[in-house]
């Protein structure tokens, strides 16, 4: 949007706001240095460590949760652009905390799991889940599927940025 185009010429104080804190909410999003911010929620502190490890290296502003009720919290504070999430954490179970995510934000959810029986994985995918990856896989797939989520919340924001009204001056 250049200077000139502010918003559409019908659209009152409240529409004005909504788009404004619509384009700040998306400006948010831009990384420092090209690094795709990710989330991490999972119990297990070994793991989060080896994916940091494995991340960093690889464009990526790694984040951790270590429970589902600080990764929600997380979420909401961090904006993330993909969240990495475990299903079996004490408390607060993946599925609890793929559903929660899901009452305020679309941000895509890869689900990182041991478990491999057919129903655990619909399941997952049912509660909000975008991407499902059985644990071990190689790294390059887990970062293949990361940069692919991370490229589709991209192109559905940079969509819903030419959905703004604009007014000409």
């Amino acid at each position: 949007m250049n200077s000139q185009e502010i918003a559409h010429p019908s659209s009152n104080g409240l529409e004005l706001t909504a788009a404004m804190d619509t384009l700040t909410k998306r400006n948010s999003l831009v990384q420092k240095d090209g690094l795709t911010r990710i989330l991490v929620i999972d119990d297990d502190q070994a793991m989060t460590e080896m994916l940091r490890l494995v991340l960093e290296p690889n464009a990526f502003d790694v984040h951790e949760a270590h429970s589902g009720p600080e990764g929600i919290e997380a979420t909401q504070r961090l904006n993330p652009e993909v969240v990495v999430l475990d299903l079996l954490m004490p408390g607060m179970d993946g599925w609890e905390v793929c559903k929660e995510i899901r009452t305020f934000s679309q941000v895509p959810i890869l689900v990182l799991s041991a478990i491999s029986k057919p129903g655990i994985i619909a399941r997952a995918l049912d509660e909000g889940a975008d991407d499902y990856l059985l644990k071990p896989m190689p790294s390059s797939v887990l970062i293949a599927h990361l940069k692919r989520l991370a490229r589709r919340a991209r192109a559905e924001q940079e969509s819903n940025n030419t959905n703004l009204p604009l007014l000409r001056l």
